[in-house]
């Protein structure tokens, strides 16, 4: 694959795409630190809106010119609404992943620290998610609807109080919405979902369904978990193999993966649950999600076991893609493979394979990317966000330091590395913690045949006649509006 451009930013986080007055816009963001790209010309992009707290050492409880106090950008789905006449989007509000009150060092992790624990449940902040209406590309431009607390405990979702700390993990990752009537997160609702082992983390998600017909008033349908994620489960958690490593994460990381949205007559959910393994979610009635199918995985200590399902293929093949990440770095840890599952029967899933694991070339100086420093192993591929229809037969991961490896499934028995691009390691302004952190992302606009790559030292704009299809440099003729697979 060719490169078309890069440029500086800020962390490799995923992006999105909105179009404006004929214009696209990509959107990337780490909570307090924010890019808005024009991007309508893929060789000469222009940031047009920068946010960060980088003047107050990037503490999230001091407002600034950017932000209000305890204010941030969270991960987020953006959808046109018809009923609105506009794009809106739905940020969540989490935990923070990164944190100083505990570690993962024997002795200074939630096991050993009752002490960071209390700061961690201490901390202000709102659990749940924002929705915005937005009429134009920058800040200035979004018009808070509604702010909504996960946090069950709260007697009012809708006027919870964010200068007060609240429980759970409020909404994790990008929430699962098409513009529709319904929403699905992941989310753990308060503090008795507790049941993981990872030596950082207090809470183990499970799913909310949540009725969006009037965005400025979200109401909660459901919520769903599997036994032994909440506190008082203990046989059901201590049948898993995983009980007492105090290393595996255990519950969700990331909302639903749902291949055909209800709205449309969509009927099955995936859950990829770290390692409560994968659970499939009869979800015809968003009030009454209900399991009709499990599959336990391999245990495979150490870093996320399962995190993602690529659904693009469901609809055509019934297979699905399962994935977890690693945590570590220099392959510390068993390799994250991708599993091909065949859910043709949600009651019965079963793997099946799984994709060739990425090796570098001859030319690279080494014989496995074990040896190339940093962590290894799938991430994800792309968000459902992503505008334009996923081709068929074709899936694009990013790989860490094997940069994006895209493979060609369209003959799922001999699933194949068709295309790769590793860049370097790092640039001249990567902070030495990101070292490890190398391609994290891709992003594909299917209706241009571009893939943006993000990387801990910029982001790449790619293109691939063979796999992608004619790029287009120039604006889309039609403007994205509401993601489809």
């Amino acid at each position: 694959m060719s490169e078309g451009c890069s440029y500086a930013a800020v962390c490799p986080q995923p992006g999105l795409v909105v179009d404006f007055d004929g214009r696209r816009y990509l959107f990337q963001y780490d909570r307090s630190e924010g890019r808005v790209y024009d991007i309508t010309d893929v060789k000469k992009v222009k940031v047009v809106e920068k946010m960060s707290r980088g003047d107050v050492d990037g503490d999230e409880s001091k407002a600034n010119g950017s932000w209000a106090a305890n204010d941030y950008w969270g991960a987020s789905t953006i959808q046109w609404n018809k009923e609105i006449g506009a794009y809106v989007m739905v940020q969540s509000f989490e935990d923070k992943r990164q944190i100083s009150e505990l570690t993962d060092e024997p002795g200074h992790d939630k096991y050993g620290e009752p002490d960071g624990v209390r700061k961690l449940r201490e901390k202000p902040g709102l659990k749940g998610f924002k929705v915005f209406r937005l009429d134009g590309p920058r800040k200035k431009d979004w018009k808070l609807l509604s702010t909504v607390s996960t946090d069950s405990t709260q007697k009012v979702p809708l006027k919870s109080d964010s200068n007060t700390a609240q429980q759970g993990s409020g909404s994790l990752d990008v929430p699962y919405w098409t513009g529709g009537r319904y929403m699905f997160i992941a989310t753990a609702p308060n503090d008795t979902y507790s049941g993981t082992e990872y030596p950082t983390n207090l809470h183990s998600a499970g799913y909310q369904s949540w009725d969006m017909s009037d965005p400025e008033h979200p109401k909660l349908l459901d919520t769903w978990h599997l036994p032994g994620q909440l506190t008082g489960e203990d046989a059901a958690y201590r049948a898993n193999p995983r009980c007492g490593n105090r290393t595996s994460w255990m519950g969700a990381r990331m909302p639903l993966f749902i291949p055909k949205p209800v709205e449309q007559g969509g009927r099955y959910a995936f859950a990829a649950m770290g390692g409560y393994g994968l659970t499939v979610l009869d979800i015809s009635d968003p009030a009454h999600m209900k399991a009709v199918g499990h599959l336990d995985l391999p245990p495979s200590v150490s870093g996320i076991e399962g995190d993602n399902i690529d659904v693009s293929q469901y609809e055509k093949t019934g297979l699905i893609y399962y994935s977890g990440y690693p945590l570590t770095e220099d392959c510390y840890e068993p390799y994250k493979g991708v599993y091909q599952i065949d859910a043709k029967d949600p009651a019965h899933p079963r793997v099946v394979g799984t994709l060739p694991r990425p090796a570098p070339p001859k030319s690279a100086g080494f014989q496995d990317f074990c040896q190339r420093r940093g962590s290894f192993g799938p991430k994800r591929t792309g968000y459902y966000t992503n505008p334009g229809k996923h081709d068929a037969g074709v899936l694009g991961y990013g790989f860490y330091n094997a940069g994006v490896q895209f493979f060609d499934v369209k003959n799922p028995a001999d699933p194949e590395i068709e295309a790769y691009f590793v860049p370097k390691v790092y640039g001249p302004e990567t902070p030495d913690y990101a070292y490890g952190n190398q391609t994290h992302g891709v992003y594909v606009e299917w209706d241009r045949n571009i893939a943006w790559v993000l990387t801990n030292h910029g982001i790449y704009a790619l293109s691939s006649q063979q796999v992608l299809g004619k790029p287009r440099l120039t604006a889309p003729d039609k403007p994205f509006r509401t993601s489809k697979f």
